[in-house]
């Protein structure tokens, strides 16, 4: 006798960038977008809570993060260059 088991619809609006970005990353990591909020969901009730902080910047990482987004306080280098500083 087969098990049965329901399943719920979950309809969401997100930009066709945001979407299109989180399918490579997911298809990497060899798992559906369904996968993917199933373990979101999971996580969140295992947590209950996000699983992850959600909040607001101190103002220290919110000019950090405009810094960055300037182009500002970083060196633009590549990955051959980054390891042999580490050899």
């Amino acid at each position: 006798m087969a098990i049965t088991i329901k399943t719920e619809t979950i309809r969401a609006r997100v930009t066709p960038g945001l979407k299109r970005d989180a399918e490579v990353i997911l298809h990497k990591l060899g798992i559906s977008t369904t996968e993917a909020i199933t373990i979101f969901f999971r996580q969140i009730v295992m947590n209950k809570g996000i699983p992850f902080d959600v909040k607001i910047p101190n103002e220290e990482t919110q000019i950090a993060l405009e810094e960055i987004r300037a182009g500002k306080g970083f060196i633009k280098t590549n990955l051959d260059e980054l390891r042999s500083e580490f050899k």
